[in-house]
């Protein structure tokens, strides 16, 4: 075991291997009324724009989520750890005909690849939880809630400046 690329090959084998048993034992996941009597706990970073691939600022802001969702889960917490996609509206649309692809299919398969990336790190995400801004369930949801403030008097129209 002294050649450098073996114990590379072993210790990505035995990440996979922990990565799998965390996966089928349901480490991560939460139910949606917690029966455990623990407190709750609520980590959400950053939705990431589907671009295709992560990048270090990337590693960075998941690692830190992930850091404070395993502290808690340490305390004692049931703690609700998901991911998003931030994947709706005119970025995607432009990049996907850029390429000469529909933007649904460029959507998606970037989401795929990024996932698979994320999963790799072994972060603590209950993957059941996903979801993507540009899935009608999500942003008919949204839409709704505008609606609901907007008939309530929670919505207004004004001039502001915006950073």
């Amino acid at each position: 075991m002294n050649d450098q690329s073996d114990h590379n090959a072993d210790a990505r084998a035995m990440e996979q291997r922990w990565q799998a048993a965390w996966d089928q034992r349901g480490c991560f996941r939460v139910a949606d009324v917690p029966t455990d009597g623990k407190p709750k706990y609520y980590v959400l970073e950053m939705f990431p724009y589907p671009s295709g691939k992560i990048h270090m600022g990337h590693v960075r802001n998941y690692t830190l989520g992930d850091v404070v969702a395993r502290h808690r889960r340490a305390q004692g917490f049931s703690v609700l750890h998901p991911m998003g996609w931030d994947a709706f509206g005119l970025p995607a649309e432009n990049a996907a005909r850029e390429r000469g692809v529909h933007p649904a299919d460029w959507t998606r398969s970037n989401i795929a690849a990024m996932r698979a990336e994320l999963q790799s790190m072994g972060l603590s995400i209950d993957w059941t939880r996903e979801f993507a801004t540009c899935d009608p369930e999500y942003y008919g949801q949204q839409q709704k809630l505008f609606l609901d403030m907007l008939r309530a008097g929670l919505v207004d129209r004004r001039e502001s400046w915006v950073n």
